[in-house]
């Protein structure tokens, strides 16, 4: 009975594990998914919900309480009752489907890194994903003549978020120097092709948020100057030798971006006086999720009527609109909470544990990159953000429980 019981849990760890890696590792690839079947991108967090609910249901286990849960039950029942208060807007069903699996989602990838799936293993799935879609990016402007990269994603700046997102989480899969030389440059690689899609996609926002996590990168120690230095001079000898290669597409882009630009210059303008409109006038629950796509017309006093689907072209504004200022302070709340989870897993993790150390840094660095880039784009409901708040909040429970146990907890698995 006993080896029976083991084997059964075994198996549903494993399960669990696998399947939280493939919604990670799905998610940036979920355009290819939807061209083959519009709910195929849907199916990894379905399996993942469903096998979770099981697995708990026969263990009788809930999940061990954290802070983020309070905060995402917060943003739960704002969601509710500003989508009850607005029921007759046309998209409000809608997007609150669209906000519900998100905050759901969230709170299994807490219990699950925290238990069964090693916080390493998660983020090499994330980064796996990424450069699936970081290879697609280039292949679309080298093979498919698009000006701007796109690969899995239609819009360049969402793809460009993703890509710059996983870019920091590179650092946390380096291995020791002492170690693996193959698995350094297998790093390597990713991370260059995750730097040149992002560059093939000319986001300006793109190109900010990456600063910012290499800012933060150097600030915590974690990245090194040279390092750097000499990552500049590899990805800028390779941006000169694709430039040369294709330097009528290459300057053909330049000149689109130069234009769409100024065009998102005056559009964002427009948007977000909307949003703050929207948001002056509905200050307590918002104009309902999805409400800035309804009222945009009328808030902007009809600026743009060809724009069938409007966003803010900031998440932060789009929030506050849609949610009001309750919904505004929760969303950030939840940030809150994950930065002060990753200060407090540093704080304990310092001195021997100096591999995890760097992983925690580069999720900081991570999520910087993640905020930095929503202040110009709408990405509440992308999985980069709630993935990473999931990641540091489980990383979190792991050191409580290694206090618990008189020792430290392992992070990120077996080296």
């Amino acid at each position: 009975m006993t080896v029976h019981t083991g084997q059964s849990d075994a198996l549903a760890a494993g399960l669990l594990r696998s399947s939280a890696c493939a919604v990670v590792a799905t998610a940036p690839v979920e355009g290819y998914l939807m061209a083959l079947h519009p709910h195929l991108a849907k199916a990894p967090a379905a399996v993942l919900a469903t096998t979770w609910v099981v697995v708990r249901v026969r263990q009788r286990r809930l999940p061990a309480p954290h802070p983020a849960h309070v905060v995402l039950a917060v943003l739960a029942v704002v969601l509710l009752s500003t989508s009850a208060v607005h029921a007759a807007e046309p998209f409000s069903t809608q997007y609150l489907l669209r906000w519900l699996p998100f905050l759901a989602i969230t709170v299994i990838l807490v219990d699950v890194a925290a238990r069964e799936a090693p916080v390493r293993t998660l983020l090499a799935a994330a980064v796996g994903g990424a450069a699936v879609a970081g290879a697609g990016a280039l292949y679309s402007m080298a093979a498919l003549g698009e000006s701007r990269a796109t690969g899995p994603l239609e819009d360049p700046n969402d793809l460009a978020y993703v890509l710059v997102a996983a870019l920091p989480l590179t650092l946390a899969l380096l291995p020791p120097c002492s170690r693996s030389g193959a698995r350094r440059t297998l790093v390597a690689v990713v991370a260059a092709v995750l730097v040149l899609g992002a560059a093939a996609t000319f986001s300006r926002g793109g190109a900010l948020a990456a600063l910012a996590a290499v800012g933060w990168l150097l600030l915590r120690r974690t990245l090194r100057a040279r390092a750097v230095a000499m990552a500049v001079l590899v990805i800028g000898a390779a941006g000169v030798l694709g430039a040369l290669a294709a330097s009528e597409g290459i300057s053909q882009a330049l000149r689109e971006k130069t234009y769409i630009a100024a065009t998102n210059v005056d559009t964002r303008e427009l948007r977000w006086a909307a949003a703050a409109r929207m948001l002056a006038e509905n200050p307590v629950l918002g104009v309902g999720a999805g409400g800035f796509r309804s009222t945009y017309a009328a808030a902007s006093h009809n600026a743009e009527l060809d724009e069938q689907v409007p966003v803010a072209h900031s998440m932060y504004l789009e929030v506050a609109a849609e949610l009001g200022l309750p919904g505004l302070v929760s969303f950030l709340g939840l940030v809150a909470v994950a930065i002060l989870a990753s200060e407090r897993v540093l704080a304990s993790e310092r001195g021997p544990w100096a591999g995890e150390r760097r992983l925690m840094v580069a999720a900081q660095a991570s999520l910087l990159a993640v905020l930095v880039a929503s202040a110009f784009l709408s990405q509440q409901y992308y999985l980069p953000l709630w993935f990473l708040v999931a990641l540091v909040c489980a990383a979190d429970l792991r050191v409580q429980e290694g206090r618990r146990g008189g020792g430290h907890a392992r992070l990120a698995g077996d080296q």
